[in-house]
């Protein structure tokens, strides 16, 4: 995570600063690079119940390390797309089998809800992490330090490698353990299907702050351009020290629950913003910094609930290829994301956040639905294991 952080603020830059690229051709081959990658946790998922999840995320940081390490190499189009497409691929193998590794940590007999607090020291780390890489990156930026950068996002990636050499190794799990049918149970799996469609709106919305905000807050709004900054900055540190909190005051709430109050509190906060363009000038910088309270709040709940959930309501036996494909809900938020936006932003500065509000609460609706067959799932002996 701190290579990905590092490389946030750095990537664009490199390209058109270090190679010499025009940014009109930069930014559609790293597009298409992520296309490219698009199919890795169908691959992924195929594979999933017959490999380690620990040695697919040693590979995705092996793989990272190698095309950060190759950018100082790019002297072209071609070479640029190459190692964007390794690295792409690198990234989707993490996230299709990283929170398989983080499921596969309960001990038999635990807490079902002890993974609750699994995932969120898991997402604390992560979002520390990367708040620490895009401040160094910010830095790098600063001073024009592309290179160093590239190479020490290289470094962070192989240590990651390494250190992973040390981790033990659970058993692979038996051929005679395993599911038969490929994705055909997956397929048929309707409240599973239903949460994937769930979780790719409430990830929209995760994402939406980092796609929107700035935009409504300087073109929408002329809000000060300070502002941007500390709102953000704000929610990447709740996200990194407040996940066990949200835990534990949700506790009392089944995960399905949680998420309906996550979609619920996401929805207000768009329906906060939409209205700020009716607030005086005097009144807007209070009041945007109280609306992010809202949003600050479900993602808080959303990170470490969603990710447990997914994995408690997925059968043991194929438990790696359900969550492998459950990544796609924030790969399809982050395609769907840039038009939803821009679309709506054309018709006026509300209209985004108002079209935001009205698919959070259809699938705020959907979730409720979900409560009664998603807690039956967790009870069950072969999906207890999960989390």
């Amino acid at each position: 995570m701190l290579g990905s952080g590092l490389l946030l603020p750095v990537s664009l830059l490199y390209f058109t600063h270090v190679t010499g690229l025009r940014l009109s051709t930069v930014g559609p081959l790293l597009s298409i690079a992520a296309l490219v990658s698009l199919p890795v946790p169908l691959i992924v998922g195929h594979f999933a119940d017959r490999t380690r999840p620990l040695d697919r995320v040693l590979a995705a940081q092996v793989l990272q390390a190698a095309a950060y390490a190759a950018y100082g190499l790019v002297r072209g189009p071609a070479s640029l797309l190459l190692v964007a497409v390794v690295a792409a691929i690198g990234q989707r193998l993490f996230w299709s089998s990283f929170f398989s590794v983080v499921a596969g940590l309960a001990e038999p007999g635990e807490d079902p809800r002890h993974a609750d607090r699994r995932f969120a020291v898991a997402g604390m780390v992560q979002m520390a992490a990367t708040g620490v890489g895009a401040l160094l990156g910010g830095v790098a930026v600063t001073y024009s330090w592309y290179q160093p950068v590239v190479h020490l996002n290289a470094a962070s990636f192989l240590i990651s490698a390494l250190l992973l050499l040390l981790v033990p190794r659970e058993a692979t799990p038996p051929a005679g353990e395993q599911m038969r049918g490929g994705y055909r149970p997956l397929l048929r799996d309707r409240p599973y299907l239903l949460l994937i469609a769930v979780n790719t709106v409430f990830a929209l919305c995760s994402i939406f702050v980092g796609v929107a905000v700035p935009v409504f807050l300087i073109d929408g709004l002329h809000a000060p351009h300070w502002l941007v900054g500390p709102l953000l900055t704000a929610n990447t540190v709740l996200l990194a020290v407040g996940q066990r909190l949200a835990v534990r005051l949700v506790r009392p709430l089944s995960r399905a629950q949680s998420l309906v109050l996550a979609g619920a509190l996401w929805a207000v906060w768009a329906l906060v913003y939409a209205a700020a363009v009716g607030v005086p000038d005097w009144a807007l910088v209070p009041y945007l910094m109280a609306g992010m309270i809202f949003y600050a709040a479900a993602d808080l709940i959303h990170a470490p609930i969603s990710n447990a959930l997914s994995a408690a309501a997925a059968p043991s036996a194929q438990r790696g290829r359900y969550l492998a494909v459950y990544q796609y809900t924030f790969a399809f938020a982050n395609i769907l994301a840039p038009t939803f936006f821009t679309a709506l932003h054309a018709r006026g500065p509300a209209a985004p956040w108002l079209g935001l509000a009205v698919v959070t609460a259809a699938a705020t609706a959907v979730m409720w639905t979900l409560r009664t067959p998603l807690a039956a799932r967790e009870t069950e002996p072969d999906r207890a294991t999960a989390g």
